[in-house]
């Protein structure tokens, strides 16, 4: 085996290096992952520009990327469901299994949690990462490494839409048009909602978010709350969203999916903003609408799986742009200027 393991390591803010570290080595029930493909996540340019997310901060060198598939080059004396040669999506967060939330299915919320890219565990930007087995999901033939990396954000977006209850025939109103907020419009097209009308203050992103199958966009920029409320109503031939699905984390849309969503019905808060927010929450009280939050993702990435590789749900129209582990730096800067929905890294 090669002992080439290039990584793109983040010291600090705007310090982002190309270093070699060890190859790990995988235990009993781990496997070692020749990494292919990692897209690269807004929460790794924030980590970038930012060195923190809340209360996650980065204190010491840390690789990046979480969005991952890859290999399996070696596998460890427990494992029984993968060989070396298996192509892989890796599911980047690991909860240890023994808590009441970990053995209730919600993984997700364990208190001991540890997540690629977030301190202070690396990330899968590098040749080779160590990645425990179960967590590890086999690609079908039909699927790429691309479709493998895009499985993550995509879970992100299976989950907002369980935690939404979206049904068959649902109006559902998604604010914010990028990567997760276009992943949620499809997801939720998918599983059969009847229509669903998007926003943005970007016509390129709503442009591309209606060619992939919105049934309504709407540019928000300089309008009123009011004036939104009414051209979403509009749009939904006079009718409320049963399901809002928030993706951005600003204020006004918030309050925008509050006083829009039918009364009794959902707000799944999807995009992270600031740590407080006025809302009028006598306005939610008072109509039943729920307000449920989203934390990552939980057994999403068999589904993502399923749906990808059956044709339900197709990615093929996501903008992106491709560049080697060598050129992370550069891809990195590409992925801020926002012109593609996914920037790729190939390790």
């Amino acid at each position: 085996m090669s002992e080439d393991n290039l990584s793109a390591v983040l010291h600090g803010v705007d310090d982002l290096r190309l270093e070699q570290v060890p190859i790990p080595k995988p235990g009993p029930n781990q496997v070692l992952v020749r990494v292919h493909t990692v897209g690269i996540c807004g929460s790794d340019v924030h980590f970038w520009t930012h060195g923190a997310i809340g209360s996650f901060v980065v204190k010491e060198p840390m690789i990046l990327g979480h969005e991952t598939s890859g290999v399996v080059s070696e596998i460890g004396s427990e494992v029984q469901h993968l060989k070396v040669g298996d192509r892989i999506a890796m599911e980047p967060g690991l909860a240890c299994k023994l808590c009441e939330h970990c053995k209730t299915g919600r993984y997700n919320l364990c208190p001991e949690s540890r997540f690629f890219a977030t301190p202070p565990t690396n990330g899968a930007l590098s040749r080779f990462v160590v990645h425990d087995a179960d967590f590890c999901f086999k690609l079908p033939d039909n699927l790429s490494f691309e479709d493998g990396a895009l499985i993550e954000p995509l879970s992100v977006a299976i989950h907002s839409c369980r935690r939404g209850n979206v049904q068959m025939g649902h109006r559902v109103l998604v604010l914010g048009a990028g990567p997760i907020g276009v992943l949620n419009m499809l997801t939720a097209k998918s599983v059969g909602a009847g229509k669903v009308v998007i926003t943005d203050l970007d016509d390129g992103r709503l442009a591309l978010a209606k060619k992939l199958g919105a049934d309504a966009t709407i540019n928000v920029k300089g309008k009123s709350l009011e004036a939104v409320r009414a051209e979403i109503i509009s749009a939904l031939d006079g009718q409320q969203p049963q399901v809002c699905i928030e993706c951005t984390g600003v204020q006004p849309s918030i309050e925008t999916a509050i006083t829009t969503t039918k009364s009794g019905g959902v707000i799944v808060l999807v995009g992270l903003g600031a740590d407080r927010v006025e809302i009028p929450i006598i306005e939610s009280a008072t109509r039943e609408v729920d307000i449920r939050g989203t934390f990552r993702y939980v057994n999403c990435y068999p589904t993502a799986i399923e749906l990808l590789s059956s044709g339900k749900l197709d990615l093929s129209g996501l903008t992106r742009a491709h560049y080697k582990l060598e050129e992370t730096l550069e891809a990195f800067k590409r992925n801020r200027k926002a012109d593609v929905m996914k920037v790729f890294i190939q390790c």
